[in-house]
């Protein structure tokens, strides 16, 4: 465990009756309210919740989007400099703080409208890049014999926001060969809500 996932740990320790947080995200195609459970994903709601309080899901776009499986988002923005002939922008990763602690194994599934951390094949990978469940993917839940993919909230308003989302036309956008939504769904910012 890194010292700054023991940290956060530690920090949230205490905090384990605490209510989930609520978060507002703030797209082009509408609103997503979301509940972020801080007592059953410490160490990655808090993590979540870094990126939102330090402003860094603003202009961030939904990069992958697969019709009845998922809308991803977290880590790549539009680039400011690149000049395409076809008027659209390759999108670019944003820089990232170090990886966090693999927490599928805390009772939450991959539900439909659930929201989880995304990462690479390697279990303890994610970074900033979330997803909502568009349809129950029980398949992302951890077994006895490999990780899953932590779940760490679930949208309480605006699923039919995540659910046109997740009708879009995708297509190919670099640096990724297809599932990009062909419409720019941009996050314009991730709140708490009081």
């Amino acid at each position: 465990m890194t010292l700054i996932a023991l940290a956060m740990v530690l920090q949230l320790a205490g905090q384990t009756s605490q209510a989930p947080v609520l978060v507002r995200v703030e797209t082009t195609f509408g609103n997503i309210d979301i509940s972020v459970d801080v007592k059953r994903a410490p160490v990655t709601a808090a993590n979540f919740l870094k990126y939102v309080d330090a402003g860094f899901y603003s202009g961030i776009v939904f990069h992958r989007v697969v019709a009845g499986f998922i809308a991803q988002a977290g880590g790549y923005a539009e680039s400011a400099t690149d000049n395409d002939s076809d008027g659209t922008n390759d999108l670019q990763p944003k820089p990232v703080t170090e990886n966090v602690i693999n927490e599928s194994g805390n009772g939450l599934s991959n539900l439909r409208g659930t929201v989880a951390f995304a990462r690479t094949t390697e279990p303890h990978s994610g970074t900033s890049q979330f997803y909502v469940n568009l349809a129950d993917n029980i398949d992302l839940n951890p077994r006895p014999t490999r990780w899953g993919y932590a779940v760490f909230g679930k949208v309480v308003e605006g699923m039919e926001v995540v659910d046109e989302i997740g009708h879009r036309p995708t297509g190919a956008r670099p640096p990724f060969p297809n599932n990009v939504p062909l419409e720019t769904v941009v996050i314009e910012r991730i709140e708490h809500i009081e």
